[in-house]
């Protein structure tokens, strides 16, 4: 709990103070005095004056806020009315605004070019046994296969060009972008020996991801698919001390060659095949042939029923398949620094193309996530290393850059609205209708707020 507060406050500080000093920095290249950098809202903890300007460190972390001089706010002395932001030429009011959700963009490249530079391990795009009937399965993945690269298929336009796939999180992001899109996905596979040995005699699988609706493209979408994670032989790894596995003679490292008579293609299989051994509520042996130091056995287990996220389930009580094979993917400077350009880019459209759906109503608004989740993960990726809390803190920074740019009234995306409104009229907008829209656009973010929260404590209880 004590990591994810911390990771949760640093994240939220770093986030906020970024942004806000884009629209500082933007305002002091404008020549508008600047009155308060605040990090948080409400009562003021920390402040102290630098030049002309406060900054403070208030009660409430979840935003923060830079408070120019403004005629429309308060008095304004006649020697500094050309330095009132309202005073400012429509550009230069503008490029202050969007300054602020620009710098979280530039921020999430910086990040991502970082993480790109520094390397991180991940897991290798080897592939388990599909679920049966999947669409995995029907597209013919198979255990053992090694995605090797992927392409969308677009119709009469053709497919696009081949991206490499280097680990198990480009597989799944690039399944979430064709699925969302609505296109069929092409994957180039082939035996992970033969995948080194010959990297131009792949065979090219076409998942039909069009089959699936943009509200399937949520926390279950690989289920959905019927990806069952990286592969694993079918080993045992270890066993629990005085349980059904070690009472029946099995040992680490002992492999499975066949159960009840099936040979077992991965751990996974192993694993499923457990499961449905018990089709009753009656224990049977099970018979599973094994290799051993070269040898081979024949053993008898009978399962225990365990409660497993509120199932009973069978167990044998012992631990089921190899480590999953790792790779560290790591990038030159160019390539680094290009990729970071891409993935801002593509996390960008993908937030907005999500939120589109979910506005008019083809994708699920468990999608929308809060604080709780940033919370959660915040702290979960900084237990894991820097490196994948900066790659959380990147992705973070788009959807805050994003979230920013949204054309609501009390968004920077909503004044940029009115900025676009005058630029075409030639006047700014009423006094009245601003009142309106603000009250409107604040509705509308309560309730997005208040929606966010609730599918964050229905994750957390485990009902999403």
């Amino acid at each position: 709990m004590l990591t994810t507060a911390l990771a949760f406050l640093v994240t939220i500080g770093i986030l906020v103070v970024i942004h806000e000093y884009g629209h500082y920095r933007a305002a002091v290249a404008c020549d508008v005095k600047v009155l308060r950098f605040s990090v948080g809202f409400g009562r003021v903890l920390w402040s102290r004056m630098r030049g002309e300007t406060e900054f403070v460190i208030s009660a409430l972390p979840l935003g923060g806020y830079v408070k120019m001089l403004d005629e429309r706010e308060t008095p304004v002395d006649a020697a500094e009315r050309h330095r009132a932001f309202n005073r400012k030429p429509l550009r230069q009011r503008a490029f202050i605004v969007a300054a602020g959700p620009a710098a979280n963009l530039l921020l999430a490249i910086a990040l991502y070019a970082g993480v790109n530079w520094a390397g991180v391990q991940e897991l290798s795009p080897w592939m388990a046994q599909p679920q049966p009937g999947s669409l995995a399965e029907e597209a013919g993945l198979q255990a053992g296969h090694q995605v090797m690269a992927a392409r969308e298929s677009r119709g009469e336009s053709g497919p696009a060009d081949w991206t490499p796939v280097r680990s198990m999180s480009d597989l799944q992001w690039l399944l979430t972008q064709s699925a969302l899109a609505g296109r069929d996905l092409e994957l180039q596979v082939a035996r992970r020996d033969q995948a080194a040995a010959e990297p131009h005699g792949a065979s090219v699988l076409r998942l039909s991801l069009s089959r699936l609706s943009a509200s399937d493209v949520d926390a279950r979408l690989m289920d959905r698919i019927g990806l069952t994670g990286p592969y694993g032989e079918p080993l045992i790894s270890d066993v629990v001390p005085d349980g059904p596995a070690e009472r029946a003679g099995l040992q680490a490292g002992d492999r499975v060659l066949r159960i009840n008579g099936e040979v077992p293609r991965d751990a996974a299989a192993l694993r499923r095949a457990i499961r449905e051994s018990q089709p009753d509520a009656d224990l049977r042996p099970i018979v599973l042939d094994i290799e051993r130091a070269g040898r081979a056995l024949t053993l008898e287990v009978t399962p225990v029923r365990k409660e497993v996220q509120g199932q009973m389930l069978p167990r044998i009580e012992a631990a089921i398949g190899s480590a999953p094979a790792m790779v560290t993917v790591r990038y030159g400077a160019w390539e680094g620094l290009t990729r970071a350009l891409d993935r801002t880019w593509e996390v960008s459209v993908l937030s907005l193309q999500m939120l589109g759906k979910m506005l008019i109503g083809e994708a699920s608004l468990k999608n929308l996530s809060g604080p709780l989740t940033i919370a959660d993960y915040a702290g979960r990726t900084a237990e894991l290393g820097w490196v994948y809390y900066i790659g959380f803190l990147a992705l973070v920074s788009v959807s805050l850059g994003v979230l920013n740019l949204l054309p609501l009234p009390v968004l920077d995306g909503g004044h940029l609205m009115y900025y676009l409104f005058e630029a075409i009229t030639g006047r700014p907008v009423s006094d009245l209708w601003l009142e309106r829209l603000q009250r409107g656009g604040l509705a509308i973010m309560l309730l997005m707020m208040s929606l966010a929260l609730y599918n964050d404590l229905a994750r957390l209880m485990g009902a999403h």
